[in-house]
């Protein structure tokens, strides 16, 4: 048998009327408020819709505190959360609002309600019908009100959209304007008429192509005492132009805007749902790429750099940061390692990082990582920094060396013009100081001197202008003795010695590490090492800035001689210096002033010559011919080991003992050269009782 539907009367019962209803009224802007007055009277002509279904007037209770408020979210709907409150206390049999929409324009909401009135047994009456939760076709058709309430709310907006953004293809969708622009009377954007404004964003730009660094910039501003214009969107006065301290935001918001190039752009950020901040009101956003700009007009606005230097302070910016994995080497940074960032591996072809060494840390070190981070095989190679920058170092001056004097020259102009920069940005900041000083006076004089009540304020405001005015003055006269505005005879003389001697401003303690790599990388892109391509030596393969290429090789400290650079040349010399009876200490000494140097990169000693004959098998040198034994006796009358051992009846081992205990006496040139023995007939008579016991050498030795 099947169930008729039950009429509104027949659904709300004694239980519901129990308790209490509410009426909820919402509308989405404060403007809606005021405009559209009519709606919001039919939403509080639902307390009559409710006595009809049976509850007392002071059993209706109306929630109106979600006026001007939007349905997207729940969050800043207080009156939406008390109401949501109320039914989960139990206290709300009915819920009446004008429809779906009023109450939520979210899924996420809108079933939250639905399941705690099921849970509660709490009616929901629109300005049609009545609904329980309860049943399963009421339950679907609040469903589907919750679902074209929020499909509404998407077309209004794509509606919005699509009109806002075809204004904004024709460049007439008005857009907040940065410091620097303002909308003349005919509604044209023009410069903002400021000078000093004017001026401090072209310096701004003006060291950025010198200084190439966000936060250069910031601490040069810092250094000059000047601050930055700057167009807040909120406040008592959105509109007016305020000076704020520079900060590497405000300098990235500065030269990251389009609108500075002139250009006139639209849909810079979009909206994502990731990255929102608990309690915000709306969602997240995130910068769309350049290329991906919905709308880009170049020459809309009178800017202040072109669009190609526009593009190249974007290819800087994205350059700064340190990403050796996109080819990005970063900003010159401190330390010692000199082609920090624009170091590649000649045999995989990436960049390489850097590490540091040694027990104090002071020993810089390329390193190439990629195969071992990506696949977990070993490292490409690690070249020890020291040596590689000095090589580079010299290449770059020697380069440098024809164009000193006019890079000297050059100097002195820049700094010149440096100073008059800074001259007119104080000339315009002192002047603006004297305005406003000047105009607080004419307002206190403007005043009736009976108004005490004005012209107190007056006063103080007048005052502290002139505080202003003096504080300033007193920064500019600092700023002169600091900062000179030209040069005189005796400092240009000093800036042409010094560029005429490059290498010693290059060493002069007052050039930074950051310095030294920012000249380096104005002369050179890129270093390419590899010291796998030659036996103990690093290849270099320069690429110059003008698109050159030179390659140069330098030796390398190794660990073992197997790996000397060169080896045969050694040997050779080492053969050749023996033959010629050179001794351990004389070659190690020819060695030295030769040039060669050891596997470790250090000079040649005795013991390392001694060594080294060992290992390759060179024979020491012989007083005779080099080659034959030694004779029994010198000519100068002393013994040699074998005649010593044959006259005393011993082993050439029982003279080396007896040598090393004193009971011989005798001299070596060197350490390997052969022994002169000092003994006389007398010695031979005492020593040879000593030696009954001894046996005759089987060999000889020599």
């Amino acid at each position: 048998m099947l169930n008729t539907l039950a009429g509104p009367e027949d659904r709300v019962t004694t239980a519901h009327r129990a308790k209490l209803a509410y009426i909820y009224v919402r509308q989405s802007t404060a403007g809606q408020v005021r405009q559209h007055q009519e709606s919001t009277e039919l939403q509080y002509r639902l307390v009559d819709r409710a006595i009809c279904f049976g509850w007392p007037k002071e059993r209706v209770e109306v929630i109106d505190d979600d006026l001007g408020k939007s349905g997207a979210s729940s969050e800043g709907r207080g009156g939406f959360q008390r109401l949501i409150a109320e039914i989960g206390l139990g206290k709300a049999g009915l819920v009446l609002s004008l429809d779906a929409s009023r109450l939520a324009r979210n899924n996420h909401d809108w079933h939250r309600l639905l399941e705690l009135c099921s849970l509660f047994g709490v009616l929901i009456a629109d300005g049609e019908r009545l609904y329980d939760p309860c049943a399963y076709h009421d339950r679907l058709l609040l469903g589907l009100s919750g679902i074209m309430s929020e499909a509404e709310l998407h077309q209004i907006k794509v509606r919005l959209h699509q009109g806002e953004r075809q204004k904004a293809a024709r460049g007439e969708l008005r857009l907040p304007l940065p410091a620097g622009f303002t909308y003349a009377r005919d509604g044209r954007v023009v410069r903002n008429p400021d000078e000093e404004v004017q001026a401090r964003l072209l310096l701004l730009f003006t060291k950025f192509g010198e200084l190439r660094s966000a936060r250069s910039v910031m601490r040069y501003l810092h250094r000059s005492g000047l601050q930055l214009p700057v167009r807040p969107l909120r406040g008592p006065a959105p509109h007016e132009v305020v000076w704020r301290p520079a900060s590497s935001a405000r300098v990235l918001q500065v030269l990251k805007n389009p609108a500075y190039a002139g250009a006139y752009v639209y849909g810079r950020r979009c909206r994502t749902p990731l990255g929102r901040r608990p309690g915000a009101r709306s969602a997240a956003t995130q910068a769309v790429a350049l290329q991906d700009w919905p709308v880009c007009l170049k020459d809309a606005y009178p800017g202040y750099i072109g669009w190609e230097e526009f593009m190249a302070n974007q290819r800087r910016l994205a350059d700064n940061l340190n990403r050796y994995e996109r080819d990005r080497p970063g900003v010159p940074r401190k330390g010692q390692a000199l082609l920090q960032g624009i170091v590649v591996c000649g045999r995989c072809g990436r960049r390489m990082g850097l590490r540091y060494s040694g027990p104090g840390g002071n020993y810089p070190v390329y390193q190439c990582t990629a195969d071992r981070q990506q696949h977990g095989g070993s490292r490409c190679q690690e070249i020890r920094a020291l040596p590689i920058d000095a090589a580079v170092e010299s290449l770059a001056l020697a380069a440098l060396a024809p164009d000193r004097l006019a890079l000297a020259v050059a100097a002195w102009g820049e700094f010149e013009e440096e100073a008059r920069l800074l001259e007119r940005q104080w000339s315009l900041r002192r002047e603006r100081a004297h305005y406003e000083a000047e105009r607080a006076r004419r307002q206190y004089d403007a005043v009736e001197p009976e108004n005490r009540l004005v012209a107190r304020s007056l006063e103080r405001a007048w005052e502290e202008r002139l505080r202003e005015v003096e504080q300033i003055e007193a920064e500019y006269q600092s700023w002169r003795r600091e900062q000179p505005t030209s040069l005189s005879a005796a400092e240009r003389a000093q800036v042409i010695s010094l560029g005429e001697d490059l290498p010693q401003l290059w060493n002069a303690t007052t050039t930074t590490a950051a310095e030294r790599k920012e000249i380096l990388r104005l002369l050179i892109k890129e270093v390419v090492l590899d010291q796998h391509r030659e036996r103990g030596r690093v290849w270099i393969r320069m690429v110059w800035q003008t698109g050159a290429t030179s390659e140069h090789s330098i030796r390398r400290e190794v660990r073992a001689y197997t790996d000397y650079a060169d080896l045969d040349h050694l040997a050779a010399r080492l053969r050749a210096l023996v033959a010629d009876r050179k001794m351990d200490g004389e070659i190690a000494a020819i060695l030295n002033a030769e040039g060669l140097l050891s596997a470790r990169g250090r000079q040649f000693s005795g013991g390392e010559i001694h060594l080294l004959r060992k290992r390759w098998g060179i024979a020491t040198v012989k007083i005779n011919n080099g080659k034959e034994a030694n004779p029994r006796r010198w000519p100068a009358g002393t013994y040699s080991v074998q005649g010593a051992a044959e006259a005393l009846s011993i082993t050439p081992q029982t003279v080396f003992d007896w040598l090393q205990k004193g009971r011989l006496s005798g001299e070596q040139l060197a350490r390997g050269m052969p022994w002169k023995i000092s003994l006389t007939d007398s010695q031979i008579a005492g020593l040879r009782p000593r030696a009954r016991n001894t046996k005759r050498p089987k060999t000889e030795a020599s």
